[in-house]
Protein backbone atom coordinates (compact mmCIF):
# COMPACT_ATOMS: atom_id res chain seq x y z
CA UNK A 1 0.00 0.00 0.00
CA UNK A 2 2.79 2.47 0.48
CA UNK A 3 3.99 2.28 -3.07
CA UNK A 4 0.36 3.22 -3.81
CA UNK A 5 0.40 5.83 -2.25
CA UNK A 6 4.07 6.70 -3.41
CA UNK A 7 3.19 6.48 -6.96
CA UNK A 8 -0.61 9.07 -6.13
CA UNK A 9 1.85 11.66 -4.65
CA UNK A 10 4.03 11.49 -7.55
CA UNK A 11 0.96 11.73 -10.02
CA UNK A 12 -0.35 14.72 -7.29
CA UNK A 13 2.90 16.48 -7.10
CA UNK A 14 2.90 16.49 -11.14
CA UNK A 15 -0.19 18.31 -11.35
CA UNK A 16 0.56 20.47 -8.65
CA UNK A 17 3.89 21.32 -10.57
CA UNK A 18 2.20 21.68 -14.03
CA UNK A 19 -0.96 22.76 -13.55
CA UNK A 20 -2.49 20.33 -15.92
CA UNK A 21 -5.50 18.03 -15.01
CA UNK A 22 -7.70 16.59 -17.69
CA UNK A 23 -11.59 15.06 -16.39
CA UNK A 24 -12.35 12.57 -18.92
CA UNK A 25 -15.60 10.36 -19.82
CA UNK A 26 -14.34 6.82 -18.62
CA UNK A 27 -14.84 5.93 -22.25
CA UNK A 28 -12.18 8.22 -23.17
CA UNK A 29 -10.14 7.17 -20.17
CA UNK A 30 -10.22 3.80 -21.47
CA UNK A 31 -9.53 4.88 -25.47
CA UNK A 32 -6.30 6.83 -23.77
CA UNK A 33 -5.20 3.85 -21.89
CA UNK A 34 -5.35 1.50 -24.77
CA UNK A 35 -2.88 3.88 -26.76
CA UNK A 36 -0.57 3.32 -23.57
CA UNK A 37 2.03 0.20 -24.03
CA UNK A 38 2.23 -0.41 -20.24
CA UNK A 39 -0.13 2.25 -18.59
CA UNK A 40 0.18 3.31 -14.92
CA UNK A 41 -2.98 4.01 -13.85
CA UNK A 42 -3.71 4.94 -10.13
CA UNK A 43 -6.97 3.59 -8.63
CA UNK A 44 -9.16 4.36 -5.38
CA UNK A 45 -12.85 4.46 -4.49
CA UNK A 46 -14.43 7.29 -3.32
CA UNK A 47 -17.92 8.45 -2.29
CA UNK A 48 -19.85 9.13 0.89
CA UNK A 49 -23.64 8.09 -0.05
CA UNK A 50 -22.75 6.21 -3.11
CA UNK A 51 -19.65 4.49 -3.92
CA UNK A 52 -17.89 5.87 -7.38
CA UNK A 53 -14.40 4.24 -8.54
CA UNK A 54 -11.54 7.01 -9.69
CA UNK A 55 -8.59 6.31 -11.88
CA UNK A 56 -5.39 8.56 -12.63
CA UNK A 57 -3.14 8.27 -15.59
CA UNK A 58 -0.57 10.12 -17.34
CA UNK A 59 -0.62 10.31 -21.51
CA UNK A 60 1.50 12.80 -23.13
CA UNK A 61 2.45 14.58 -20.35
CA UNK A 62 -1.04 15.25 -18.89
CA UNK A 63 -2.66 13.96 -16.24
CA UNK A 64 -6.14 12.37 -16.92
CA UNK A 65 -8.73 11.56 -14.22
CA UNK A 66 -12.11 9.97 -14.67
CA UNK A 67 -14.59 8.93 -12.10
CA UNK A 68 -17.12 6.12 -12.43
CA UNK A 69 -20.07 4.53 -10.77
CA UNK A 70 -18.65 1.05 -11.86
CA UNK A 71 -15.74 -0.65 -12.36
CA UNK A 72 -13.94 0.02 -15.52
CA UNK A 73 -12.32 -2.95 -17.54
CA UNK A 74 -8.52 -1.83 -17.28
CA UNK A 75 -5.80 -2.90 -20.50
CA UNK A 76 -4.62 -6.57 -19.07
CA UNK A 77 -0.94 -4.97 -19.77
CA UNK A 78 -1.75 -1.67 -17.19
CA UNK A 79 0.44 -1.59 -14.11
CA UNK A 80 -2.47 -1.04 -11.45
CA UNK A 81 -1.25 1.02 -8.37
CA UNK A 82 -4.17 0.97 -5.91
CA UNK A 83 -4.05 4.10 -3.96
CA UNK A 84 -6.16 5.11 -0.03
CA UNK A 85 -7.38 8.12 -2.17
CA UNK A 86 -7.04 10.47 -5.18
CA UNK A 87 -7.62 14.24 -4.33
CA UNK A 88 -8.18 16.29 -7.45
CA UNK A 89 -8.75 19.99 -7.60
CA UNK A 90 -11.67 22.08 -8.09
Amino acid sequence: MAAGGAAAAAIIQAIKASGVLVRVAPSEFLKLAGRVPEPLIVTATGGVFTKNYQYLMSYKGLAFFTKSSEPLRLPANAEVVAAGSIWVPG
